[in-house]
């Protein structure tokens, strides 16, 4: 299980003790205010517990959703429009306004770990609005695998979707000509 500096402070009382249990391997400390009770933990969960308020999306949510095979070289995360910058090397932050963040979002577990991720309506608006930013492989890829999916697909939610975020009317024209 992974633990934070305060939650190690309320276990173990002071940071004499936490020294102690660290010193005892009783706790492993993984990295700067992150600690473990157990020798190995995986990223993904470390990741989860150091950023408590992102929601995964992007590349990452695609590959959770098993849309793509593609591992991500970070992992993708939104956080509020004017959340301060996240300086973490495994990190790629993209920054959503306030009333579109939690829009879609569902918990998952994986690997064990749950997680806060866009669920594959939201992710399908995502890879419209953002398909020229990212490589056009992986864009055939993972509508392709749309496609596939579309029927076990909540169609009215995606409609809910296009129709509250900007650039609408593309969203659904790239709705009607590539996936439906």
């Amino acid at each position: 299980m992974i633990l934070t500096y305060k939650e190690c402070i309320e276990k173990f009382g002071n940071d004499y003790q936490l020294a102690r249990a660290v010193a005892e391997e009783c706790v492993y400390r993984v990295e700067s205010g992150v600690y473990s009770t157990e020798r190995y933990s995986s990223e993904l969960e470390i990741i989860v517990k150091k950023y408590p308020n992102a929601i995964l999306t992007g590349e990452s949510a695609f590959y959770y959703h098993d849309l793509t095979d593609v591992i991500p070289k970070k992992y993708h995360i939104a956080t509020k429009a004017k959340a301060a910058p996240l300086h973490d090397v495994r990190i790629m932050q993209t920054y959503i306004r306030d009333d579109l963040l939690q829009l879609g979002v569902e918990e998952k577990k994986i690997s064990g770990v749950t997680v806060k991720i866009y669920d594959k309506e939201r992710m399908l608006i995502e890879l419209l609005r953002n398909k020229n930013t990212m490589p056009f492989d992986l864009y055939k890829e993972i509508i392709g695998n749309y496609r596939k999916i579309i029927e076990g697909l909540e169609i009215w939610r995606i409609q809910e979707y296009a129709d509250i975020f900007p650039k609408s009317k593309m969203i659904k024209k790239a709705l009607e000509e590539e996936v439906f």
